[in-house]
């Protein structure tokens, strides 16, 4: 397949999987807050939506996740395969952005009187995280095919013919 197309894909797949993943983390983290107001998920969004687009331009996800596939001798595109893939881009993705959301509410509860003695930086993030990692990982497995056919359609490329 042609590498330029390719390439055009893959920034078109990050952006997509950015936008889906801080949308759908910054709603999941507001509303298991107990606090939920659409100012604050729209702060979350918009902070976790910058963080997910400087990952997906620092790190070619497709790149880390082929080398992964073929150091478990994973099939491509097998349902593994996609588990595997789903996994680590959780790994890479949700902490970070998770961290920020938490830290962010953390400041913001403060500021508006909360005692920081009363509030833990480090249990709120944790049980932030792990409803996020799990919320994350079946995302990720949902929208990864199906944003990788718009993508490749998008950018004129057949999307019955897997991409190597």
């Amino acid at each position: 397949m042609d590498s330029k197309a390719m390439k055009k894909v893959g920034i078109t797949m990050s952006a997509f999987m950015g936008i889906a993943m801080s949308f759908f983390l910054s709603l999941t983290g507001t509303i298991t807050s107990g606090h939920f107001t659409v100012p604050s998920w729209l702060i979350s969004f918009v902070i976790s939506g910058l963080i997910s687009m400087v990952i997906g331009i620092v790190i070619p996800m497709k790149k880390v996740n082929d080398k992964l596939v073929g150091a478990f001798k994973l099939p491509p595109f097998s349902f593994a395969g996609r588990c595997l893939e789903s996994f680590v881009s959780d790994l890479i993705y949700t902490p970070l952005m998770t961290f920020c959301m938490v830290f962010f509410a953390y400041k913001s509860a403060i500021a508006h009187g909360a005692p920081a003695e009363s509030l833990s930086l480090g249990g709120m993030f944790l049980s932030s995280f792990f409803i996020c990692f799990v919320v994350g990982f079946v995302l990720i497995i949902i929208l990864m095919p199906i944003f990788l056919k718009i993508s490749m359609k998008m950018h004129g490329l057949d999307p019955s013919k897997k991409p190597m």
